[in-house]
């Protein structure tokens, strides 16, 4: 750790003491004080008012058993959470994660990454995450409904338009949404914008699908050209397949990159000839298959068994979009020995901490998903103003939206960075732009 803070020390060592058996949520809240000491040593409020103290322990915390049954008949039970960690700047609002890897570590650490992210976006939203350790892989529409309202049951309790706005996550699609949603309007009898990433006809909002995928490459697109380069004519590896993956794709492909790989749970598809999204769109959005079909479509493409040997293929651009922790030391070395110019981070964490060192050291661009993966819950907030006022806007209102939010936080963060004396340190940027509005909002309400 090269913290050197006591103050910050302090703080860091008293989690660690109370939350020993949470590794993914220490990693995360590390990250961001290492980049904080410059912020908190020019101004003491920080320390005697104790906000960094107050900004790690989240407000609240929800586990709950959440039993359902199956197509066989039998009772099944999940275990369900939803940390509601700040709300210092609006509602809570982050994802749903359904995934077996789901426990309480793992919720922590995107609450709190989710905080700093909203922060970034500019728009009033604080910082919240929940999900369960149900696998809705391989189970029928009817299982994922009855899981899903039994879920919404309790959940609704805790959840509501001007309090906590939950959205999509790993594992949580429109299928899914749409059946939490009318659960929830069955229970409390309002129609109300409770969730983001909702259906079109009942309140979504266009362009929220591909947002993530598309904030990500405008967000590297302004990386790039601040340091004189571009997608045009690159070799882009793009891990996962789900919604960013997907998104991603098409954007870094009409920017004029070459999408070369991507992956899923269980392994990747390497096509020279760029990857067609609208493949992977099909494959994994309607027909619910496995990555390894696309040689159904293309049988000139390769299938490598296991997902981590992804980082292996040569690359100029790397956008790591499947979970968190993908890429290790070793991979990052990988990357970065294939002649690899950037890393833009479009899952949550998906770099460890000893990767992100081998960047710096290299001196290649680099992203924090904090950043370039906030155009998912901008534009979820986008979707909220217009539930609010009960209208829609267009495609191209909501993607001109979200370019220049993606532009705004790489700007805020480019200029948080040399502002502390770390010019060109996004991470850094990231950290202290979206803690600065949060901790302000913090100081200003009292204890």
């Amino acid at each position: 750790m090269s913290m050197k803070n006591a103050y910050l020390l302090s703080v860091m060592d008293n989690l660690k003491a109370k939350n020993a058996h949470e590794p993914e949520f220490l990693q995360a809240v590390e990250e961001v004080l290492e980049s904080l000491e410059p912020v908190v040593e020019a101004d003491p409020r920080y320390e005697r008012l104790n906000v960094i103290g107050r900004m790690v322990e989240p407000e609240r915390v929800v586990m709950f058993r959440i039993p359902w049954v199956d197509d066989s008949g039998k009772v099944q039970v999940n275990r369900g959470y939803r940390v509601q960690f700040n709300s210092a700047i609006g509602p809570y609002k982050g994802g749903l994660r359904l995934h077996p890897s789901v426990n309480l570590s793992v919720i922590k650490f995107l609450g709190f990454e989710q905080v700093f992210k909203n922060s970034l976006t500019t728009l009033p939203m604080g910082g919240g995450k929940g999900g369960s350790d149900f696998d809705p892989k391989g189970k029928s529409d009817g299982e994922v409904m009855r899981f899903c309202q039994s879920f919404m049951t309790e959940l609704q309790r805790h959840i509501g338009p001007d309090t906590d706005v939950p959205a999509g996550d790993i594992g949580v699609g429109a299928r899914e949404i749409g059946f939490l949603f009318g659960q929830y309007k069955k229970i409390r009898n309002e129609f109300t914008g409770v969730l983001t990433g909702k259906g079109l006809s009942y309140g979504g909002s266009l362009a929220r699908t591909e947002a993530t995928g598309f904030g990500l490459c405008y967000f590297a697109d302004a990386q790039l050209r601040d340091n004189g380069q571009s997608f045009a004519g690159r070799r882009v590896v793009i891990s996962g397949s789900g919604n960013v993956a997907i998104y991603a794709n098409q954007k870094c492909t009409q920017l004029g990159g070459r999408v070369v790989a991507m992956s899923d749970s269980n392994g990747y598809i390497v096509d020279e000839n760029g990857i067609d999204y609208k493949v992977i769109q099909e494959i994994k959005e309607v027909k619910r298959e496995r990555i390894r079909t696309y040689l159904d479509y293309v049988p000139s493409a390769k299938y490598v068994e296991g997902c981590s040997g992804i980082w292996t293929v040569p690359c100029d651009i790397a956008m790591p979009c499947a979970t968190q922790n993908e890429i290790g030391e070793v991979s990052a070395k990988t990357l970065i020995a294939n002649g690899c110019i950037g890393v833009f981070e479009g899952a949550n964490m998906p770099s460890t901490p000893a990767a992100i060192a081998a960047y710096q050291a290299a001196g290649i661009l680099f992203s924090p998903a904090k950043a370039s993966n906030a155009g998912g819950v901008a534009t979820s907030g986008l979707e909220m103003s217009q539930n609010s006022e009960r209208l829609s806007w267009t495609f191209e209102e909501v993607d001109a939206k979200l370019k220049g939010i993606m532009e705004g936080i790489y700007a805020a963060c480019a200029a948080a960075a040399e502002k502390y004396g770390m010019k060109g340190n996004i991470q850094a940027g990231a950290n202290i732009a979206g803690f600065l509005k949060v901790a302000d909002a913090m100081l200003w309400q009292g204890i």
